[in-house]
């Protein structure tokens, strides 16, 4: 069976429809392994199953790992631990995550400790053994095994985020790489070297202007010091000579997917280049 990339979200924290929260899986051995996990994610994981890709049945899922804990990127945590637990998940999901993690779900259960409390001891007799997640903490290095796949995580540098990740996925003979949100640094330069698939975040070189709101004037610092520009993003890509650069959280205003690979392929990448749209899904 082909493994696979599947863009369940690929949106930014700005508010559109045609765009979930960032979410991202790996299909792989018959198992999901998703990376982030924003607004509308679990809905996402029962459309794709809908459409024929059996391993994301939302009661089946059982690794997510987080790249940081921006809101965007973990604002469907709740729907994930609670949504398919409702409905019958037979084992907890484990999630791998930065320092904060366990606190941020911790909390979560308490903010929902009365509907918790209503489902376990009322008529629908829910168990709280399959509710509450294993949560490891990460640290750069291995922090996930099997027979057949290894996720290593990788610092990245995200504005004053004291702990941000990517992920590499090694799997077969390919390696898929997630940037997470990052600007240029030394984490995923290293990481991104020889990609079968680089999965970067961008922004295109409109969005780093000042913005006509409070604090706007502090927008282009804030994107170069928390973001990566879609020239950066290219002339990071040549230097690792990726196969493929799919372009994922991509914060732009009136450029169509078009404008964004000229302005990549202008610095010199000439690999393959996706802008990444939800439930695009890629053989591996």
């Amino acid at each position: 069976m082909e493994s696979k990339l599947v863009f369940l979200g690929s949106g930014t924290p700005r508010i559109d429809p045609n765009r979930k929260g960032p979410c991202q899986a790996i299909v792989h051995s018959q198992k999901a392994y998703l990376v982030d996990c924003g607004l509308g994610s679990v809905h996402q994981t029962a459309l794709a199953y809908q459409q024929g890709i059996t391993e994301l049945k939302p009661t089946s899922l059982q690794h997510l790992f987080l790249t940081h804990l921006h809101s965007d990127h973990c604002l469907g945590l709740p729907g994930l631990i609670l949504a398919p637990w409702v409905v019958g998940r037979t084992d907890p999901i484990h999630i791998f995550g930065p320092p904060g993690t366990h606190q941020l779900v911790n909390n979560l259960l308490a903010a929902f400790k009365e509907d918790i409390f209503v489902r376990t001891s009322g008529l629908e007799s829910a168990s709280d053994q399959q509710l509450k997640p294993i949560v490891s903490e990460i640290k750069p290095g291995i922090v996930f095994k099997n027979a057949d796949l290894r996720v290593e995580a990788f610092l990245v540098h995200h504005g004053n985020w004291p702990h941000a990740f990517g992920f590499s996925f090694f799997l077969q003979n390919k390696k898929i790489v997630f940037s997470g949100d990052t600007n240029p640094c030394e984490g995923i330069e290293l990481a991104a070297k020889g990609a079968d698939v680089l999965v970067h975040e961008a922004y295109a070189l409109s969005a780093a202007q000042p913005e006509p709101r409070p604090g706007g004037e502090n927008w282009p610092k804030y994107m170069k010091d928390f973001h990566t520009s879609t020239h950066e993003v290219g002339m990071l890509a040549a230097r690792a000579e990726a196969k493929h650069l799919i372009v994922n959280h991509l914060l732009c205003k009136s450029e169509t997917a078009e404008d964004v690979i000229a302005e990549i392929k202008s610095i010199g990448f000439n690999g393959q280049i996706t802008v990444a749209n939800d439930l695009d899904i890629f053989l591996l």
